[in-house]
């Protein structure tokens, strides 16, 4: 079937919308892919439908293709599994909840564990039965606080995801493997480039969780390289080895010094070191040198509430993201001036180690960055407003509650794994792969008897492709300033052709051509409006990115017709009668 542009539900726009912040979403509503209903809700327009649906066909057939079964599960769903994993309560504000009109509760699937898990468990209870690894392709929804980039984050999007159920840990690894390996399969399909990281496995829990990232300036998420051996990890996942303790028997008493008019850490460090008494004899004193401790509210799923100090290095800032993945399913919240007056041991901007500490009398639970080990000697505040410790030995001292990997990650740290410099770059996250274990299956009892008779509970594997997430993604690598460069294992056609001119025989001669390759298989976009102009075509054809092009125009005189590759931008002339016979080769490659 031919689609043609001059009955096709389309309209181009020549502006960016306005709350278009990266290239693929300002190309996907400029070429008439997608249309905002509401922030982060998303109508999908022909173009962008059939774009959508092979996506989905790629990650489908690398899914069947790898034995896995496609079961398809409801987005509307019931509150009492979610209560049976706590989630219900974990996800907090993340979820949307809902009620029937009999009061009972309900929530739009964020994601389907405890359904997949249920659904085993009622029809399976043998080893026998097992390994299973079944998929669905569905619709998701989550309540973003701040729903942007199109597509990269909204609040209902499209997601594959599968669930391995094995008896043992062996066939679990083997089934992690499995689908490790189709996500390879599927994102070189898709033309993606990808980096797979070691992450965090947040609400998911579980033994391994690793991201596939698809390195992008866009991307929310900041991973590091190791210049040396193969380890990659998103920074909220990367390891800091605790230092070794230091002695600090020769170590000078602290002593607490007037440090007037140094509101940040540069202006503190730039005093140390113009001040004789306190200047070092080794070397000049440096942001490393300090203390910054943070004070930060957390609101537990419970309801219940603490303040946390979190001390890193004073040359390195907080990473917020890091911060909430180690202290999930709890959240934080920055802490007011109505909480520093309700603890008037916490001075603010003076806060020193020796008024924290749960055991201290302001019960402020005190974790510092690993490298703050017995032995350290640090600057930091004095607990009064104006004032400083320094030589404020660790162990000595002041004692902490423990380390928390809070503090930011920076190109130069070490490797967790060989010590070589770690490289960073920002990525976006394609697919996660999740080794779950027997989180679920405790909490829903999902048992088979094994070759014994005994029951034993299941282990299972969490793994998830952003489908609609992914289809942003090849947008974001694949444009230039015209528009979009479509892959052609997705592109909603396979070629475009452009007829132009006021005369009749470009009409006919593109009509022919379309007719004869829809004959072959071959799926065309016809631009047959007669209203518009050369101009506009092409710019449009530029903008829609399908990969290649056909201009059925003033070389028809000399019984030729023009092929350009969007991909290279590159032209030839073809003879008409060689045309179909050129175009069936460049598609089918």
């Amino acid at each position: 079937m031919i689609s043609r542009m001059s009955s096709l539900f389309l309209r181009t726009l020549r502006e960016d919308p306005a709350d278009a912040e990266v290239p693929s979403h300002r190309l996907l509503v400029r070429a008439g892919y997608i249309r905002r209903v509401a922030p982060g809700i998303y109508s999908w327009l022909p173009l962008g439908w059939r774009t959508y649906l092979n996506v989905e066909r790629v990650v489908r057939e690398e899914m069947d293709a790898a034995g896995f079964q496609e079961v398809h599960l409801p987005a509307l769903l019931p509150r009492e599994p979610y209560e049976r994993t706590n989630r219900w309560t974990e996800y907090g504000d993340d979820i949307f909840r809902l009620q029937d009109r009999r009061g009972n509760d309900y929530l739009l699937g964020p994601t389907h564990e405890e359904i997949f898990t249920l659904l085993v468990k009622d029809l399976f209870s043998s080893y026998k039965d097992l390994p299973l690894s079944i998929y669905q392709i569905q619709w998701k929804f989550r309540d973003e606080t701040r729903p942007r980039a199109g597509l990269l984050r909204g609040r209902e999007f499209s997601m594959k995801d599968s669930y391995s159920f094995d008896i043992d840990d062996p066939g679990l690894e083997k089934s992690y493997a499995m689908h490790r390996d189709a996500y390879m399969k599927t994102f070189d399909r898709l033309g993606l480039d990808y980096v797979i990281v070691t992450a965090v496995s947040g609400a998911m829990g579980g033994s391994l969780s690793e991201e596939f990232l698809s390195p992008t300036d866009v991307g929310e998420d900041t991973f590091v390289r190791c210049s040396t051996c193969d380890y990659a990890g998103n920074t909220e996942a990367v390891e800091v080895a605790a230092s070794a303790a230091l002695p600090f028997d020769d170590a000078p008493a602290a002593h607490v010094e007037e440090t007037p008019n140094t509101p940040t850490i540069d202006t503190l460090v730039d005093l140390l070191n113009e001040r004789g008494d306190l200047a070092r004899s080794d070397r000049p004193w440096t942001a490393a040198d300090t203390l910054k401790n943070v004070v930060v509210k957390v609101s537990h799923p419970g309801g219940e509430t603490e303040l946390l100090a979190v001390g890193v290095p004073g040359d390195r800032e907080i990473d917020e993201k890091r911060l909430g993945a180690q202290l999930y399913p709890s959240t934080f919240a920055t802490v007011t001036d109505a909480d520093f007056e309700a603890n008037p041991a916490l001075v603010k901007g003076y806060i020193g180690p020796e008024a924290l500490g749960s055991e201290k009398p302001a019960g402020v639970r005190y974790l510092v960055d690993p490298r703050v080990v017995d032995g350290t000697r640090w600057v930091t505040g004095a607990n009064v407003a104006g004032k400083h410790v320094v030589d404020l030995v660790a162990g000595r001292d002041f004692q902490t509650d423990g380390t928390i990997l809070a503090a930011e990650v920076r190109a130069g740290d070490p490797c967790p794994r060989c010590g070589s410099e770690l490289t960073t770059a920002r990525g976006l996250e394609i697919g996660h792969i999740f080794a779950l274990g027997r989180k679920f299956a405790e909490a829903l009892d999902l048992k088979v008897l094994d070759e014994n008779g005994k029951q034993v509970t299941v282990t299972m594997g969490s793994y998830g492709i952003g489908v609609s997430r992914a289809l942003a993604a090849i947008a974001e690598n694949n444009h230039d300033d015209k528009g979009l460069i479509w892959p052609r294992e997705i592109s909603p056609y396979d070629v475009h052709i452009v007829a132009t001119g006021k005369a009749d025989e470009p009409f006919a001669v593109a009509e022919r051509l379309a007719a004869s390759l829809d004959e072959q298989g071959v799926r065309v976009l016809l631009d047959d409006r007669r209203a518009a102009t050369a101009g506009e075509k092409f710019n449009d054809a530029d903008l829609i990115g399908i990969p290649t092009i056909v201009v059925c125009g003033r070389r028809i005189v000399d019984g030729r017709v023009e092929v350009k590759d969007r991909r290279t931008s590159e032209r030839i002339d073809v003879p008409i009668d060689e045309a179909l016979q050129h175009l069936l080769e460049a598609v089918r490659g």
